[in-house]
């Protein structure tokens, strides 16, 4: 078991210590001084430059690590490869598509895929990818041409910093559509399963199209009022968020003082 050093958040606070990679488990020493098995590990999600390990049947047991990225990427490949999850052998290419274009160095990497309860992760000899749940927007089975011929892959839309990308899975017909299934399953819970008034839906589609608040205003011909209550509609109903808030101001006794008198002309 290779020892090395990473900082652990206990207590509410960071605290440096020596962790041991092992083939079936890591150790962490004091103050924690606990093994936890990779099959324990029911959730994996990183940050920088740290990962929070959920481990326990009922995932009772996190921990919140902090190291080197050489490190990092060992622990997360055994995690990956090891842990309780859904996990097959397969192709990926992840990120395939950007905007609509195929990604330059876009490539098919041989590894594996696992479900996990937070993300969905890819692992090859030298690559890690990591899609959370709640960033995918859609998942469909699809043919792509590979080598002139033209094979069935699971079409994963997913968000990368609000733009949305496009990865491909590709694994034997037998089990493509197992996987398909259980993406499917994993990601129900961020489903729209309710009525969208049809006027809050033109709004989002206009955002979607990368129109801002001003623009879609004219378009539609509403009030700064309408905008922000159909904005709220959409946050409430999880299809938004807050990008920033914008200010309304007017001005103020002085401020009208100083415009009045940049506006006179100046006298001799």
């Amino acid at each position: 078991m290779k020892s090395v050093p990473i900082k652990i958040e206990y207590g509410g606070k960071w605290v440096a210590t020596t962790m041991g990679i092992g083939e079936d488990r890591i150790r962490i020493d004091a103050p924690l001084n606990r093994e936890v098995p990779y099959k324990s590990m029911v959730d994996l999600r990183e940050k920088k430059n740290q990962v929070v390990i959920t481990a326990g049947a009922n995932g009772e047991d996190v921990y919140q690590i902090a190291s080197v990225e050489k490190v990092l990427t060992v622990l997360k490949k055994f995690i990956i490869m090891q842990c309780s999850a859904y996990r097959l052998n397969a192709f990926f290419m992840s990120p395939a598509i950007r905007g609509g274009v195929l990604v330059q160095d876009a490539r098919w990497n041989k590894g594996a895929i696992a479900v996990m309860k937070t993300g969905i992760w890819f692992v090859s000899q030298d690559t890690q990818v990591c899609i959370p749940l709640d960033e995918v927007a859609d998942i469909e089975l699809t043919s792509r041409e590979i080598q002139e011929k033209n094979l069935d892959v699971v079409k994963i839309d997913h968000l990368i910093e609000n733009e949305v990308v496009t990865s491909f899975v590709l694994c034997p017909l037998t089990t493509l559509q197992v996987l398909y299934n259980f993406l499917k399953e994993a990601t129900r819970d961020f489903e729209v399963n309710e009525e969208i008034d049809p006027l809050i839906g033109q709004v989002a589609m206009l955002v979607y199209s990368g129109m801002d608040s001003s623009a879609i205003e004219n378009m539609l011909k509403l009030s700064h009022k309408d905008i922000d209550a159909i904005y709220e509609q959409l946050i409430n109903k999880g299809l938004a968020e807050v990008l920033y808030v914008r200010k309304e101001v007017q001005l103020t006794a002085k401020g009208v003082r100083y415009i009045s008198n940049a506006m006179k002309s100046p006298t001799g």
